[in-house]
Order: structure tokens, then C-alpha cells, then sequence
């Protein structure tokens, strides 16, 4: 597994929208992405540590390569 980069909430946003996740909701800093049945929570925070990155990438079922990629 490679390393994953640190990067902010708007740019996993984006990578994740790259992915086919749009987003359902938001409420303060959290928002809720989908893709058919798999959803995650994406703290908008100014930098996302590769802890919380990796839990999320866990609820959307998409591999760090994935990720990666489309960043």
C-alpha cells in the first residue's frame, strides 16, 4: 500500500468527485459523499491527516491507488 499524501478536505473532495462521489449533504465542516450505496464522511479542514484519510477511503471502498490517481 502506498503512502497517502496529506492533503486538505477540498482537494479529497475533488479526488473523490473525480471517483464518481457526489455530495449528498453537508453540515458545518463534514460532508457526506455517495456513490450508489457506499458513502463516507470528508472533514473540510485545511489539512487531513493520512489516519482520518485512510478510514475514509475505507467507508468508500476505494484503494489508496485509486485515490492516488485521481488526485
Amino acid at each position: 500500500m502506498p503512502r497517502l499524501p496529506r492533503v486538505s478536505g477540498a482537494e479529497a473532495v475533488r479526488a473523490l468527485q473525480r471517483l464518481g462521489f457526489e455530495v449528498a449533504r453537508q453540515r458545518g465542516s463534514h460532508m457526506v459523499m455517495r456513490r450508489g450505496s457506499s458513502a463516507c464522511v470528508v472533514p473540510n479542514h485545511r489539512e487531513t491527516k493520512t489516519g482520518t484519510l485512510a478510514g475514509l477511503l475505507r467507508q468508500a471502498g476505494v484503494s489508496p491507488d485509486e485515490f492516488i490517481a485521481a488526485l
